[in-house]
């Protein structure tokens, strides 16, 4: 199976867990989609300090700037794979 296609399918496969992974986790997975598939972060911070949801994602996307495309569907890839079990 082709990079592009293990990616997807695991997109796929995060959306079936059996058991909901933790908010720490959820962030991870976030953060490397969004890098996966738009690279590096390309919007400024969150505009209200109070929105701590908004925050943290727009952290832990920037938190990846430089992390190639592939190596963040490759990263992504193997978190769902260990989740799944």
């Amino acid at each position: 199976m082709e990079p592009k296609s293990l990616f997807e399918k695991a997109v796929a496969d995060s959306n079936t867990l059996h058991t909901k992974p933790s908010n720490e986790t959820m962030l991870q997975l976030y953060s490397l989609y969004k890098q996966a598939t738009k690279g590096d972060v390309n919007t400024g911070p969150p505009e209200s300090p109070f929105d701590f949801v908004a925050k943290a994602k727009y952290e832990a996307w920037a938190a990846l700037k430089g992390t190639s495309i592939k190596d963040a569907q490759d990263e992504y890839i193997n978190l769902v794979n260990k989740l799944k079990g």
